[in-house]
């Protein structure tokens, strides 16, 4: 072992975690001193955590509880915040974090448990913009209509949204007080009605999209676009929605409906 390693070694980081029992408990926060690895995230400290589970005043607690899948910033699961910051823990290397790392559950949706919440708020919302492609029949189709290679390079973008939260937890006007479904599902829309087929139910996307849920209720904070883990452009997305929402509502009332 060299001068190098044998350091690394005896380092300790110490991490400052807002937990909590279950759904219906208080917070509260613990800390934990955790021996430094060289090329370290936080999702490695959690699971160290998970092996040894006592806290900086050597009381042994029960292990924190968080959620993981793919662990190359694909699934969105372990989003939470770290050091007051949304982003996901797989991607946030302990070696570029400031001490005491500070890891606390999104605010923006229900925590079940610890660092672990309930994004279903996010589905819920799919829902409402009919996030799917409607096909009829349990018979061939044959070859659906064409799709330029433009609108096919602009569509992937979009295609790459994982459902993180990420988006929401940074928006200042999603929140108890607002009907806004968020920047997600609004991108999604643009996303649905760009698909050859999608294009068929783009009205009833376009009805949500100009009703009090829709993006009359953005702020154009633009904070979305900051955290946002795959770089969506979603503020370039909720702009052209936008002159979309004000065309398709004046076409409305010019034919009385």
């Amino acid at each position: 072992m060299n001068e190098h390693t044998m350091s690394a070694s005896k380092k300790m980081i110490r991490l400052r975690i807002k937990r909590q029992k279950d759904a219906e408990s208080a917070p509260y926060w613990e800390e934990f001193d955790i021996p430094y690895r060289p090329n370290m995230n936080v999702i490695s400290a959690l699971m160290e955590i998970q092996r040894h589970p006592v806290n900086a005043k050597g009381e042994k607690v029960s292990a924190v509880v968080w959620e993981s899948n793919c662990l190359e910033e694909v699934c969105g699961a372990c989003s939470m915040k770290i050091n007051g910051k949304v982003r996901q823990a797989c991607s946030a290397l302990i070696d570029r974090l400031e001490q005491p790392i500070i890891l606390e559950p999104m605010s923006t949706f229900p925590v079940e448990r610890d660092l672990i919440v309930n994004r279903q708020r996010m589905f819920e919302a799919l829902k409402k913009i009919r996030g799917w492609i409607t096909i009829d029949g349990s018979y061939p189709l044959g070859p659906g209509p064409s799709i330029s290679q433009e609108e096919q390079q602009e569509a992937y973008k979009y295609a790459t949204c994982m459902m993180c939260g990420c988006c929401l937890e940074a928006c200042p006007n999603v929140n108890d007080r607002s009907p806004y479904l968020g920047p997600q599902a609004m991108a999604q829309v643009k996303y649905f009605n760009m698909h050859p087929t999608g294009k068929l139910q783009k009205g009833a996307r376009m009805e949500v999209v100009i009703g009090e849920e829709g993006i009359a209720n953005c702020g154009n904070s633009q904070n979305c676009v900051q955290v946002c883990p795959k770089n969506i452009s979603l503020t370039t997305a909720l702009a052209e929605l936008n002159r979309e929402a004000n065309r398709f509502a004046l076409k409305k009332w010019l034919m009385g409906r």
